[in-house]
């Protein structure tokens, strides 16, 4: 199938530029004007940006919460919201549990997604039980099953929290094959002391976690992290970075030249702590929390310089009126996790490059370019380029909308960012040339989504 879009401007990492762009059988295959059209399909984008389709890198889709819940969220509902958003291919975590190997784990998220998602998907194995037979599974799994990246939690104590030997091992065993490890950066141990001394005092309300996991805990996380990955010549992603002090440890880390890289959510760049002070303040139990709201400009300015690489959604979506609210009478037990896999690209467009804080080229860096380059899907993805998928986005910078539970388009029955006003949405999406969003009304087919395997890890 041919299809040409003509008339827009074309906005990559590096740039922007006036050009056609021609694409046949799924791949983008010349870029200029007046180009050979024949037989093509021509799409008009008079007015808009074309740019490549976001990618986001840290979901939870059809993920269990003990053995009593499950996101309401599985791999169709999920990938729908998130092309609808912009959003072409997504990275999910395969849970590790306790006496299982890894390739079990994986093995479990190949069923969960094949057949359901509609959008192109891959996979990051989290480490909980790192056995010598689990720690053996980590070179075949980046070389064979094209997986290799591996998230390691540093909080949730006596969940799926690893101690120091565990992180230093899988960061040692990963950086010699060509790995990258994640974490979780939030001290644990400390958490719990804080959460217990506060329990004790019957401070039980939701207004007290965030207060339970101060900033401090999560930059201390972050600086042992470093330090381990230095130690082990290792490169270190850090998910979900919220507060200034995080990003002052990954600045220094950097400095120093390691290959230290972080990455941010929407909701720690448009939301407030205070929102826990609100009726229905367990919609924002997440974790990290949210933070004070001077946390802000020193991420978005970290988005901007490069300190922090990539904007992704942590995306777990809970339904509130069934599961988050039956343990309102006790902040330890609630489920946390927000939604967000579909808004990602309109927050980042209007209170980035809207308000001026990011340039357009480097929002399409932060949500699609950098996350290809660091996860091992570059140059196939977060390109407009000969050669590259066509996983297109034809953005119309002049949509003026309010987010909403109303406007979502997965199973989740609450906005994360209810009431904010946006600027900017997607008027076409494309996966492998194929259109699945026509002005955010989905219009692909289930199960139209490949497993992609990755390459090994290569410094940006």
């Amino acid at each position: 199938m041919r299809s040409v879009i003509t008339n827009g401007t074309v906005v990559t990492a590096v740039g922007s530029y006036n050009a056609d762009v021609l694409i046949d059988d799924g791949t983008i295959v010349q870029l200029g004007k007046d180009l050979s059209t024949e037989g093509a399909e021509t799409i008009d984008a008079t007015g808009q940006y074309v740019m490549p389709g976001a990618i986001d890198v840290h979901t939870h889709l059809d993920t269990p919460w003990g053995t009593t819940y499950t996101t309401v969220d599985d791999w169709r509902s999920g990938s729908i919201g998130a092309a609808c958003g912009g959003t072409t291919t997504i990275v999910d975590f395969a849970l590790q549990t306790t006496g299982q190997s890894l390739k079990e784990a994986i093995d479990g998220w190949h069923a969960k997604a094949e057949g359901n998602s509609v959008v192109d998907y891959s996979f990051h194995a989290m480490v909980l039980d790192l056995t010598d037979e689990v720690l053996g599974e980590i070179p075949d799994l980046i070389e064979r099953e094209g997986i290799p990246s591996f998230k390691v939690f540093m909080a949730y104590k006596g969940v799926v929290q690893v101690d120091d030997e565990a992180l230093l091992k899988t960061m040692l065993t990963a950086s010699e094959h060509g790995g990258l490890v994640m974490v979780h950066a939030e001290n644990g141990d400390g958490i719990k002391v804080l959460q217990d001394r506060f329990a004790g005092a019957g401070d039980l309300g939701v207004e007290f976690w965030p207060r339970s996991r101060p900033p401090e805990l999560e930059a201390e996380a972050a600086h042992r992290a470093i330090v381990l990955a230095g130690l082990a010549e290792a490169p270190l992603y850090i998910v979900h970075v919220s507060s200034a002090l995080t990003v002052e440890e990954i600045a220094r880390g950097r400095a120093r030249g390691q290959q230290v890289y972080g990455e941010t959510c929407p909701h720690y760049l448009v939301l407030d702590e205070s929102r826990y002070l609100q009726d229905d303040g367990a919609k924002w139990v997440m974790a990290p929390p949210l933070r004070d709201a001077s946390n802000q400009e020193p991420l978005w300015r970290a988005l901007a310089t490069g300190t922090l690489q990539t904007v992704a959604t942590d995306h777990s979506a809970w339904p509130l009126k069934d599961f988050k609210d039956q343990s309102l009478d006790d902040f330890r037990y609630m489920i946390q996790g927000a939604p967000g896999i579909e808004e990602r690209p309109s927050i980042l467009y209007t209170y980035g490059v809207e308000a001026g804080r990011l340039s357009l080229s480097r929002f399409v860096d932060v949500v699609s370019t950098s996350p290809a380059k660091l996860f091992g899907l570059y140059p196939r993805k977060g390109d407009i380029a000969v050669g590259s998928d066509a996983d297109i986005v034809i953005w119309d910078p002049s949509v003026k909308r309010t987010l909403g539970v109303d406007q979502i388009h997965g199973n989740t029955d609450y906005s994360t960012f209810e009431g904010i006003d946006v600027t900017g949405e997607p008027a076409l999406v494309m996966s492998r040339g194929r259109t699945i969003v026509r002005n955010r009304d989905f219009v692909g087919k289930t199960g139209g989504g490949e497993f992609l395997r990755r390459d090994t890890f290569s410094a940006p």
